[in-house]
């Protein structure tokens, strides 16, 4: 069993966490300063959204200079520091890259629309033909019209699979692989301990063929992958492919890929499971999912920064989902739903804590996702996925705690009772029920590697399976169940140990 087969992540976004300079926007100082609360939480890793130099454009996934720390979040010297500080207290730290793109705003970028013939007018894919690809989706179809962009300068266009302003890079281009091994070289150098990869099965576009989790992808992965073992051998990359469960087995290979992938597939099945009363998505889509090579694990997730996407199900599914989770269009993003956990689940204590029941005891390792632990709401009127991307409230009143300023750069939310400080002293909060499960979970090692084993529970709203000498049983429904062994209320749970 490896490090991270039962390690509990948990993802925090640099500028909403915690501001120590009075500016609206938080800082790496100020995540070192919550150190001690991810401790106490039971956190073993800690993964940071981008927060290199960059227009913002795309909350940092818009990266203009990938050596560089964002002036609003601070320096080198404090990401140095925060990597010390987590190494002290036995935690690790991911951070995420995306290779797939930059910002328009990357000198890379500039030199290659300005001097086509020079070193970098390559490292982008540009063409004269913007109905090149047309087997190739665009993902982001309520903002964009087209994966190509017309640029004045170069009097081209150039590629794009998600907003305009992030142009494709050239991954035919040798060049471009160099600085991937020198990106990654530069940050493991720093003591990173692994990498979130975004977008990754889009790096290779192919006439007729697409742009998605290509040959040439997953082999440039391998090489990624080999390049680790050999120099950083304690280091993981996990895979942000939101892909079926067939192509989402291409990021693992034999175990010579990837080390984890982000369990796209299962997750929506959970709210499905939830919207219908029924289990049955739920053993559906996990009687799909292939046995993982040796050493590879999933990352299990119920929300992260961006919509809750509902690319893995289908248009029927999709439009129960809507109905279910999206009382206002304002909420829609792309196909998916902008909204956090707990107004997802009608901020119903009951719902909450069996979805972390369900995090914890499926496979995979959880990943949680900054202030879902207390039940923060989200802001609908902020636009895209900002909406879940609000300050971390600490304490309860002006500010959340989270910064001294009147002026943030996203809004507090708010909330009676909705900050770490008012939990903290309620036993029974939210809070204490997520860090009470993540105890179970580690008091369990087996759930990190043990198999899946559906058990018929008689109840179509009871999802049941066995984890090792673990019976897992689930209501999906508000209506008390009689099992025999066990009684679940509404929305209930147990974990029961299987008897010889």
């Amino acid at each position: 069993m490896t490090w991270h087969d039962n390690a509990i992540f948990y993802q925090a976004l640099v500028g909403s966490y915690k501001d120590t300079r009075g500016e609206g926007v938080g800082t790496l100082r100020g995540v070192i300063e919550k150190l001690d609360y991810l401790k106490w939480l039971g956190v073993d890793c800690l993964w940071l959204s981008p927060f290199y130099a960059s227009p913002l454009r795309d909350d940092g996934y818009d990266i203009a200079d990938y050596y560089s720390i964002h002036p609003d979040y601070g320096t080198m010297e404090d990401f140095e520091e925060l990597v010390a500080e987590l190494h002290a207290r036995g935690m690790r730290l991911m951070t995420d890259l995306a290779f797939n793109h930059t910002s328009t705003d990357h000198p890379w970028f500039q030199a290659s629309r300005t001097d086509p013939e020079g070193p970098y007018g390559d490292y982008y894919v540009w063409g004269d033909d913007p109905l090149r690809y047309p087997e190739i989706r665009i993902i982001f179809t309520d903002t964009e019209t087209s994966n190509w962009a017309w640029d004045p300068e170069r009097k081209q266009y150039y590629f794009h699979r998600f907003y305009s302003h992030q142009p494709d890079l050239n991954y035919d281009n040798p060049k471009v692989h160099e600085e991937v091994f020198k990106i990654l070289s530069f940050w493991l150098d720093k003591g990173v301990d692994g990498f979130r990869l975004d977008a990754i099965a889009y790096l290779y576009e192919r006439d007729g063929l697409g742009g998605e989790s290509l040959p040439e992808t997953v082999e440039f992965v391998e090489r990624i992958r080999a390049f680790i073992d050999e120099n950083y051998p304690e280091a993981i990359m996990i895979a942000e492919a939101n892909q079926p469960p067939h192509d989402t087995m291409e990021f693992y290979g034999t175990g010579n890929r990837f080390h984890m992938v982000f369990n796209f597939p299962v997750m929506p099945r959970l709210y499905q499971a939830l919207a219908l009363g029924d289990a049955t998505p739920v053993y559906e889509i996990m009687a799909e999912l292939p046995e993982l090579p040796q050493g590879c694990q999933w990352g299990t997730f119920l929300r992260n920064h961006d919509e809750l996407t509902l690319e893995m199900v289908g248009e029927d599914q999709r439009a129960i989902m809507y109905e279910h989770f999206l009382p206002d269009d304002q909420m829609r993003a792309h196909v998916g739903i902008a909204r956090r956990l707990a107004p997802l689940l009608g901020n119903d204590y009951r719902k909450i804590e069996l979805f972390y029941s369900l995090l914890m005891t499926l496979p995979g390792a959880p990943f949680l996702y900054y202030g879902d632990e207390v039940g923060m709401n989200d802001a609908p009127e902020l636009p895209d996925r900002d909406a879940v991307r609000t300050p971390m409230q600490w304490e309860p009143g002006e500010g959340a705690g989270f910064s001294t300023s009147a002026q943030t750069r996203r809004p507090v939310v708010g909330g009676v009772g909705i900050s770490v400080e008012e939990q903290l002293a309620d036993d029974s909060s939210i809070l204490h029920r997520v860090r009470s499960l993540i105890q179970q979970r580690k008091a369990h090692p087996e759930l990190g590697t043990a198999p899946f084993e559906a058990v018929e529970t008689g109840h179509a709203g009871v999802l049941g399976f066995q984890r090792g000498e673990l019976l897992c049983l689930h209501n999906f429904t508000e209506k008390a169940v009689d099992l025999g062994p066990v009684e679940l209320g509404p929305f209930g749970y147990a974990w029961l140990p299987v008897e010889a």
